[in-house]
């Protein structure tokens, strides 16, 4: 699904990635690791489309509706509610049977009985949860996850815990971490940058 060889991406002079080789089927989970600064950030939005490769070439074999990207903010809207969040982007992907899953995922990551609450009054890591509900809402063939624990309680984090054993081997997953070591067991390749 993911491959990559000699991938390199700059800033002006600043190299951030550097003959970069992945290779990663489908259904495979990347974990990728390294210092803050190593450019962990800056291969997931490649991978997401959002930024250009300088050099090297890429494929990324999926469309791009069927991709789930989790930045290091969560990307709701902060005027909004949960609901309308969820709802606005159910819509712009075509999500059959929106509510009924926007419900599903509001309950199971926590967020039921502040749905209606605009996500200003949220905190870090229920906006977290959020921007989490977000990017699974469509069921994303490939998942992008850019320090999905930030922010998290220990509560929040067995749930991401959970809800990536149930993707792993299902879904194609590639996530950067801190914390490898709560994902060391899924992962099926590992990258460790800087």
């Amino acid at each position: 699904m993911i491959r990559a060889r000699g991938l390199e991406k700059r800033y002006g002079q600043k190299r951030v990635l550097h003959g970069l080789d992945v290779e990663l089927p489908r259904a495979g989970f990347l974990l990728v690791t390294g210092p803050n600064g190593s450019g962990k950030t800056t291969l997931l939005r490649v991978l997401a489309g959002l930024a250009a490769p300088t050099r090297g070439a890429l494929t990324v074999e999926v469309d791009r509706a069927r991709l789930g990207f989790l930045a290091h903010e969560p990307l709701v809207y902060r005027e909004l509610t949960a609901l309308e969040n969820l709802d606005l982007f159910g819509r712009l992907y075509r999500v059959p049977e929106r509510r009924e899953r926007i419900g599903r995922l509001l309950e199971r990551f926590g967020l039921w009985e502040a749905r209606s609450e605009r996500v200003s009054s949220y905190s870090r890591g229920m906006a977290q949860r959020l921007g989490l509900c977000r990017a699974l809402l469509h069921e994303p063939e490939l998942l992008l996850l850019d320090e999905p624990y930030a922010a998290l309680d220990e509560e929040g984090a067995r749930l991401l815990d959970r809800e990536l054993e149930a993707l792993a081997g299902a879904r194609t997953l590639v996530v950067a971490t801190h914390e490898p070591r709560r994902l060391e067991t899924l992962a099926t390749a590992r990258l460790a940058l800087g």
